[in-house]
């Protein structure tokens, strides 16, 4: 088997040496004009490959990657940063360091200001949250004109403000939410409650279209919108009041998250009150031990696990300058009572 081409191979191709040809792949130092020409043309004429890795570890390279994660009583966030604190590079390969920057929810002043700072800092690629508001979009720009690399994780962004994004489809998953609802109507009347954050958060306001889009056609219609921030006392308190002010609610479909507010809730209800049909997004602590004890019906989990495989693996990727891979979307699962994990899922910390 023909033994793949060495800096060695190519630099007595060139006529150079050694030390010249390294410069050149591996873009440091100074080199003439011609020199840099040779080498170029025998890295051409062998087929050379420069291999990532090997040039990595012997440069001792450490990749910086930042992931701004917003903050609050949103337990799914917490499994986030859970599983990035445990996320660690194939060993024996390219070395990580992984920063965690928490942001106020809904809030873009407070990511423009810390995309901003990530801007004046050496760092080789960011993924965030997408949010829409004033400052965003040059604070996103500031950073990708310094080489450095942005991704859109969970909640997506327009495509020209990033490079790519890592998630699932949420409009689908809001259509997939409505097709649910109603097949659990049975071709009946009834009434949605949809509940999310806040309509600026992209996630949200594509699985509201969604449902809405599903919803449109049938018989079934939709209350007005809760916003509640994604917190448990915020939902609680407003929708208490919507079920106790609109009897007519056969359905709730929270795109969001403070979903123990709406579990205890619905656990609250009187016995001659039937229960509305419920979907959840994230199979978090206290939304699988509500599906278990019946007190909500589905689950539409987008596989963070997974999303944060693809993030780093794309970033890094997008630091060593390679041309922008496929990103497709992930796949969610969507779990019912009797085809729950037979594992729960690593503690997220107290029900909020």
């Amino acid at each position: 088997m023909k033994r793949a081409p060495t800096l060695v191979d190519v630099a007595s191709q060139a006529g150079v040496s050694y030390a010249t040809v390294d410069r050149v792949i591996n873009g440091r130092g100074a080199v003439a004009e011609k020199s840099r020409a040779s080498v170029l043309k025998a890295v051409a004429d062998l087929g050379y490959v420069r291999n990532v890795a090997a040039a990595n570890l012997a440069q001792r390279r450490i990749y910086r990657f930042c992931f701004v994660i917003p903050e609050g009583t949103n337990t799914f966030f917490d499994r986030v940063c859970t599983i990035l604190r445990n996320a660690h590079p194939p060993a024996g390969t390219d070395r990580v360091q992984i920063a965690i920057e928490r942001v106020a929810a809904f809030d873009p002043a407070a990511l423009a200001h810390c995309l901003t700072k990530l801007a004046q800092i050496d760092v080789d690629g960011v993924a965030l949250v997408g949010i829409s508001g004033a400052g965003v979009d040059d604070a996103i720009a500031a950073l990708r004109a310094k080489g450095v690399a942005v991704l859109a994780m969970i909640s997506d962004m327009p495509a020209a403000q990033r490079d790519a994004y890592i998630g699932i489809d949420n409009a689908t998953a809001g259509r997939t939410a409505g097709g649910l609802i109603v097949l659990a109507h049975g071709g009946r009347a009834g009434r949605v409650l949809p509940i999310i954050g806040a309509i600026t958060a992209h996630d949200h306001a594509e699985r509201l279209a969604g449902l809405r889009e599903t919803l449109a056609p049938t018989t079934l219609t939709t209350a007005p919108l809760v916003e509640g921030r994604d917190r448990h006392d915020v939902v609680e308190a407003r929708l208490r009041a919507v079920l106790a002010a609109d009897p007519q609610i056969t359905a709730i479909y929270s795109a969001g998250a403070g979903n123990a507010g709406l579990i205890r809730v619905i656990a609250a209800l009187p016995a001659d009150r039937p229960r509305p049909v419920i979907v959840l997004h994230e199979l978090v602590a206290h939304n699988r031990a509500a599906l278990e004890a019946g007190l909500i019906d589905i689950v539409i989990d987008q596989r963070p696990e997974e999303e944060i495989t693809r993030t780093l693996a794309l970033l890094r990727s997008l630091a060593d300058r390679h041309p922008l891979p496929d990103a497709p979307l992930i796949v969610p699962a969507i779990y019912i009572r009797e085809n729950l994990p037979s594992t729960r899922a690593p503690s997220e910390g107290p029900a909020t």
